[in-house]
């Protein structure tokens, strides 16, 4: 009976605008990858302009599911005692069942809500107000079975997915081993076929895994004996699903965590299970593009999560501040409390716009590559900065090098275009992509901010030329560089989805449009200020790099693994 009343609201709406259960069926050509295109220096607006709007009739269905779910958390979860017992109560985990939260995402014949991204990141903000079910559910259904969800076969589905989406089982994701944390290829669990050939035997220990011990399926990864195209045997990664009725599956104690202490974090250990050969997920030897792909999908949802946090705690705050007096003045009087402020609703504001462009964009027709935006949107520790730097320099390396090869065949077209290319950059170039002026698709309001993205976007593009004509295939080597990289191509999607969300809420006439056009202007000057910055930093023997001196520093610590300078009282007499 789980998501029985939203079930319900939605059966409840209008026949004209009930939703078809085909509604994200993708039949259209492959879209072009909007950001890994600006490592070219190319804007792509098509994609991004106008902001993504979603179907009067999802609007509507949305909100119907809204309500309840903010009730619920209102008024029936008591995060301060989730995170004291280190549990989510039973009683708070049926009430998320019973709203279909666990299935947000399944498609309805399987029993799950089949929202679209843009409707799942809606509901994300709000089950976000508690991070500890909001790990829970996003490892359960944004990883954990997400891969029955795109590469399961109809078979796995049809078994699985309807008891997943009900939450009468719990999903759990287990790649992470205590040798092997980001470099999952490097995994040493191993599965074994059977002499008959139809079963793997899985042994090995998985660790920090969101829902370890509550899941009763598991997608888990795995080395296999593969028989490669040459003939040769190889170890190859492979995706399984795992029943912990299968046997030989234990895990440890959770983890006492400084944070989210409500979700079950723990060690999963897997010894002589026997998972049948139709467990596969894709194809044996295909695991890690099936875990890459997982994530890749499951990353964008951060983003409106961790912008319906900063937004309840703007509301937290602001009243403290505007009651809170010190010195006969309120706090919300001082400039330095607006400046904080201020930066946090440009934060929230820039945070939601690229969430919900991003999914925008992935509910569209076609399979658009938004694995670069997914990571963007999540979050930017090293291992995603590294990601969405290489990823794009992969991307921009190979279609120059597919220029070069062209011009050294004689393909005078391509030649003089390159050569025109750098003549107008000699005798400069005025950057026009198109977004402001009279066809612009920028409001007049925002026009400052969209000549400063244009400009930062063109010369990013002959920044990541530079860096690769230098470092060639090295340029993997040089993460100090990447980061920078990284960081660039950041802030210029970020200044896109502002300006885009702007300029539509504009333009449309909804409330509060001035004050989104000031928060995207603030943000969009200190990027294209920043930006440069880190451009001119990238530039070969620039002053600004101190890149050789932060490696020296770093090594001299390292070598004597302390701090090495000699105390202030020290002396020499």
């Amino acid at each position: 009976m789980s998501g029985l009343l939203l079930r319900a609201l939605r059966a409840a709406l209008p026949g004209a605008v009930r939703l078809p259960a085909v509604r994200r069926l993708r039949t259209a050509a492959p879209r072009p990858a909007f950001a890994k295109e600006l490592f070219l220096g190319t804007l792509r607006k098509e994609e991004v302009f106008p902001y993504p709007e979603i179907s009067n009739e999802e609007l509507e269905e949305i909100n119907q599911f809204v309500g309840p779910v903010e009730k619920f958390f209102s008024e029936e979860v008591d995060s301060k005692k989730i995170d004291q017992d280190a549990k989510i109560p039973p009683e708070t985990l049926k009430g998320l069942k019973d709203l279909g939260l666990f299935g947000m995402q399944i498609p309805e014949e399987y029993g799950g809500l089949g929202l679209s991204n843009t409707m799942y990141a809606r509901l994300g903000e709000i089950t976000s107000l508690d991070g500890s079910i909001a790990v829970t559910l996003a490892a359960h259904q944004a990883i954990g079975l997400k891969g029955i969800l795109i590469a399961g076969t109809d078979e796995q589905k049809a078994k699985y997915l309807p008891r997943l989406a009900s939450g009468e089982h719990i999903a759990a994701f287990c790649l992470t081993e205590p040798g092997s944390g980001s470099d999952a290829a490097s995994i040493q669990t191993r599965a074994t076929l059977s002499e008959d050939g139809k079963y793997f035997l899985l042994n090995g220990s998985k660790v920090w895994i969101s829902n370890g011990g509550l899941a009763n399926i598991f997608t888990v990864f795995a080395r296999t004996e593969v028989v490669d195209k040459d003939g040769q045997l190889k170890d190859k990664i492979t995706a399984f699903i795992v029943e912990r009725d299968f046997g030989g599956v234990t895990h440890g104690k959770p983890e006492d965590k400084l944070g989210i202490r409500g979700s079950n974090t723990c060690e999963v250990h897997f010894e002589n299970t026997k998972v049948p050969i139709e467990n596969v997920i894709g194809e044996v030897g295909g695991g890690f593009k099936v875990a890459m792909n997982i994530l890749n999908s499951g990353r964008f949802s951060m983003g409106s999560a961790s912008a319906g946090m900063i937004k309840k705690l703007i509301e937290m705050t602001a009243e403290y501040a505007c009651t809170r007096k010190q010195f006969d003045k309120k706090l919300s009087e001082f400039g330095l409390i607006q400046e904080k402020f201020c930066f946090m609703a440009v934060k929230a504001y820039v945070m939601e716009s690229m969430a919900y462009l991003t999914a925008g964009m992935m509910d569209r027709p076609g399979f658009p590559d938004c694995s670069v935006e997914a990571a963007m949107v999540k979050g930017t520790n090293e291992i995603l900065r590294m990601y969405i730097a290489l990823t794009g320099m992969q991307y921009a390396g190979k279609i120059l090098t597919d220029k070069i090869k062209e011009i050294k065949k004689g393909n005078v077209g391509v030649a003089l275009g390159e050569f025109l290319s750098k003549l107008r950059d000699m005798m400069g170039r005025k950057v026009d992509y198109g977004l402001v002026g009279d066809r612009g698709v920028v409001h007049p309001s925002l026009q400052e901010s969209g000549k400063k993205l244009e400009e930062n976007i063109y010369y990013f593009g002959t920044t990541v030329r530079g860096l690769l004509s230098r470092f060639g295939k090295t340029i993997v080597e040089e993460q100090l560089v990447l980061k920078r990289v990284a960081d660039i191509v950041i802030n210029l999607y970020a200044m896109t989805a502002a300006i885009s969300r702007a300029s539509r809420s504009i333009s449309i006439g909804l409330r509060n449009h001035d004050h989104e056009v000031l928060l995207t202007n603030i943000f969009c000057t200190e990027a294209y200020f920043k930006n440069n910055y880190a451009m001119a930093q990238l530039e070969k023997y620039a002053d600004e790099n101190l890149d050789d001196c932060i490696k020296k520093a770093a090594k001299q610590v390292l070598e004597k693994r302390a701090y090495t300078c000699s105390h202030p009282l020290d002396r020499t007499f």
